[in-house]
């Protein structure tokens, strides 16, 4: 499976409810696990335009789209997304590389 570090900002809603965000992140995990991913990190960040992140797994682009969209249509967070190449992916690329 691919990694992803998936970002999350709080909105106006999500803010005004802080107090309910461990039991949206239970449930952002779970959404996650429900659409073939797993969540392997959640952080809080300091510091950040970003208020929380999630690295996590999933088997491809497409799920994760999938993730994205429902955990934001919820409208507690805005997402950013990127795909993460670990040291051994990353060294494939380059090793392809003309």
């Amino acid at each position: 499976m691919a990694s992803y570090l998936m970002q999350f900002s709080f909105t106006a809603q999500g803010i005004q409810q802080i107090k309910d965000s461990p039991a949206r992140v239970e449930a952002a995990k779970q959404t996650v696990r429900a659409m073939g991913g797993e969540v392997r990190e959640f952080y809080a960040i300091l510091g950040s335009a970003h208020d929380t992140l999630f690295i996590l797994e999933a088997p491809d682009d497409a799920a994760v789209a999938r993730m994205v969209l429902a955990i934001g249509s919820r409208g507690y967070v805005r997402t950013e997304t990127h795909r993460l190449f670990t040291e051994e992916e990353y060294g494939t690329v380059i090793r392809s590389l003309p």
